[in-house]
């Protein structure tokens, strides 16, 4: 994965560490994405997908926080890491 490459966080790799660009969300869902700290800037770490790879687990500020494809695909970041 190439570095600085703005990407959906689904198609991100296990083990790489993205900083958020953007989110495409609207209303509630935008809301509980927000709050759970997936906020332009954050940088997230993808831990493990699911064998089907769905869902996926993502480290937020020390948390681990599970995500379907169709909200992750909406999360855009860029790599810095890993």
């Amino acid at each position: 994965m190439v570095r600085g490459k703005v990407v959906p966080f689904s198609d991100m790799p296990e083990g790489v560490s993205a900083r958020i660009v953007r989110l495409d969300v609207e209303g509630t869902m935008r809301r509980r994405l927000l709050d759970l700290g997936f906020i332009p800037g954050a940088v997230i770490e993808v831990l493990r997908k699911s064998p089907l790879g769905d869902p996926t687990a993502f480290r937020v500020s020390h948390t681990t926080i599970a995500l379907r494809r169709e909200e992750s695909s909406k999360i855009f970041g860029e790599v810095i890491g890993g």
